[in-house]
């Protein structure tokens, strides 16, 4: 692998899109929108953030590095993603054409079980 994503990045190769519709329709390729589904390659491991101030309390006027809690990500190599196809970096490697995603863009992971509480 020859990009290793930073902070909440996550480098996604895009499934292709569907050549045929689900009534047996053949889209040609002009017609065919950029994939919003993807396999994760590699992520970043997280990253620093400001803790959000609860309704009513009054303002800080500075947050200090120390006050920054980290927050790693969810996300892991071999995960299948739905992404936002507007909020892509795309990136070439080895031939490959790959996208960069951050991970609140990611909309959610496809074919996993819902977690029930």
């Amino acid at each position: 692998m020859g990009i290793q994503p930073l902070q909440d990045w996550a480098l996604i190769e895009p499934s292709e899109a569907k050549g045929k519709t689900g009534g047996g329709l053949f889209i040609p390729d002009t017609a065919k929108e950029k994939p919003v589904e993807g396999t994760v390659l590699a992520v970043g491991k997280g990253r620093w953030e400001t803790p959000k101030e609860k309704p009513g309390s009054k303002p800080k006027k500075k947050q200090k590095k120390e006050e920054k809690i980290f927050s790693p990500t969810v996300l892991k190599a071999g995960d299948r993603v739905l992404y936002e196809k507007y909020s892509t970096t795309e990136v070439e490697l080895d031939g490959k054409e790959l996208v960069l995603v951050r991970e609140s863009d990611v909309m959610g992971l496809v074919g996993k079980e819902t977690e029930k509480g």
